[in-house]
Parts: structure tokens; sequence; C-alpha cells
């Protein structure tokens, strides 16, 4: 089945109100950013974000008040510290009151790892003298029914996201993908979801993809749409095609320090641009200057059988 769609008809058709999201899952690569300012432009409300880090996205969107809960570690700008937006929204409720379900960036994966492979919870130890335990209710406390001694471990539901968006080095128009580098929790994400939007940098023909199956982490038939979007994951990195942009970064945490700064950041960079060829346009020459252009390539593989 051909799944190639225009970004904002994926977002329409694949993300409603009230969704539970996973906006990248590389940790600070591969965030799509692209998709994050769709989602805004179109207005979703009382979105739980499920974030492994996803640098400012998540704090962009708390502040254009799209979120109504989010899942996770920390919300905020890697090089810059807590996100402005999350700060205000939990200590002052503004622009409105998000919920918080905390957890250890290592217990999101493995909850995501429990949703994706059907588990009834995942078992840590890494959570044991945390408040962690205290925040998050969803979390029990139990012992090990596999061990003689009283051990404690704790119990961790799993996590199974309405929707997924996964920006991914390149992909063909049937949803199968390559994506190399550091991939987080990409794989386990896009296999707990139940629908999965593939943001890919570079749109190719389906036998660049059966060239090197090492390189799919997830089935295409496991992907509702295909997006082309190149550049979409500015201003994150994307390993072999986009350095990260840290003045854009800076700028945007500096700008979002106070309600007044965010409202006019994002009328100039989301809500102006009518989509991301617009955005694109308006980065200009900036844009050029984060293309990588050196080249470090892998070592051939060979895949025969006979």
């Amino acid at each position: 089945m051909d799944k190639l769609v225009g970004l904002a008809a994926a977002v329409a058709t694949h993300v409603g109100d009230g969704d539970s999201v996973v906006l990248g899952a590389c940790l600070e690569a591969n965030i799509p950013f692209a998709a994050s300012y769709e989602i805004i432009r179109q207005g979703r409300r009382g979105l739980n974000i499920i974030a492994p880090i996803s640098d400012a996205s998540t704090d962009m969107m708390i502040g254009a008040g799209c979120v109504g809960q989010v899942t996770g570690a920390w919300v905020g700008s890697v090089s810059g510290g807590l996100g402005h937006n999350y700060r205000r929204a939990v200590e002052q409720g503004e622009p409105q009151p998000i919920t918080i379900r905390d957890h250890s960036n290592f217990s999101l994966g493995m909850a995501l790892m429990a949703g994706a492979y059907g588990m009834p919870y995942a078992p840590l130890r890494s959570l044991l003298g945390s408040d962690i335990l205290k925040s998050n209710p969803a979390f029990k406390l139990t012992e090990n029914p596999l061990s003689d001694a009283a051990e404690p471990v704790v119990l961790v539901p799993p996590l199974r996201p309405d929707v997924a968006v996964l920006a991914v080095q390149r992909a063909d128009r049937f949803g199968n993908a390559h994506l190399w580098g550091n991939s987080g929790v990409t794989q386990e994400a896009a296999l707990a979801a139940a629908r999965v939007i593939v943001m890919a940098d570079e749109l190719v023909e389906t036998e660049v993809i059966r060239s090197d199956p090492s390189r799919v982490l997830f089935p295409g038939y496991r992907v509702a749409a295909v997006c082309h979007v190149p550049g979409g994951v500015h201003p994150s990195p994307m390993v072999g095609r986009w350095r990260r942009d840290n003045a854009f970064f800076n700028d945007y945490h500096q700008q979002s320090r106070t309600a007044a700064g965010f409202a006019a950041w994002l009328d100039e960079w989301v809500l102006g641009p009518e989509d991301h060829p617009a955005y694109d346009a308006k980065l200009g020459a900036q844009r050029e200057a984060l293309r990588i252009k050196g080249q470090a390539l892998a070592a051939p593989a060979n895949y025969a059988a006979t």
C-alpha cells in the first residue's frame, strides 16, 4: 500500500485530541520538530506527550496549549536547561495545568518495551530509593516472587502510545525505513504504538531499503503514513544529514523565558510559516550551513546466502 502523504494530512488523520504521542525516540537526535509545529498549527489539545527527552519540542507544545499530560523524565532544552513553558505550566498553571507522570529515562524505555512485546509490566530495580515511586502511583513496589530472599522490585506498567512520529534518514513510500546512528527507543516506540508516522529525510525506492535489512528497525506494515520532509528534524541533528542548530536552540530558550517572548517566537517560527517548506525558506542560508557534507561510510556488508 502506498502510504506517502503530506505532513499536514498525516497529522490531521492520525493525531487526535487527547492522544498519547511519542515525538521522536532518539533522545537529542532525530526529533520530528516539523511534526510538532504542524500539531501546534492544527490546534490539537489534551495530548499526553510520552517524552524520551524530545528536547524543546515538548516545551513548545506545552506553551502552545496542546498538552494535558507529560509522561517522561524531563522537559526542556538540553543545551539550556529545564523548559520555561513546562515550569510555568507546572508551577503556575499557565497556559494550562498539566499532569506529570514521572519516569526515569530507563523506566520509560522499559515501559515502551513492555508495550511493544505485550508484557504486563517491566520489573526494575533502578527506581528503588527514588521519589519517582511517590510521584507516579502507577508504579508498584513488591517483592520478586522468583527470589528466596525478600528482594524488592518495582513493576512498571506498559506504555502503548496512540501514535509515534519517528524521523528516519530514508524510507520508501510503503513504510519501509532505514535509521542509523543512535536509535534510542525507536524500535520499542514503533512496535508499541497503535499508529506510526514516518518522517523521512529522503524518499528512496524499496530496493534501497531491501539492500540493507540491518538498518530496518520496524516493519513497514506497522506504518500508517510516510511523509517526505527533508530537514524536518531542525533544529535537532540527524546522523549523516544535519548538524544540531545550537544557536536556534539557545535563542528559543532565551525568548521563552517569558510567556510574551514565547508567543512572539511561536508567531515567527511556527504560526507564521504555513508549512515546513515555508519554515525552510525562512531559515534560508542557515539551513545549508547545517548540512553534513563530509563522509564516514560504513564498510559494505555481504548478505548473500549462496
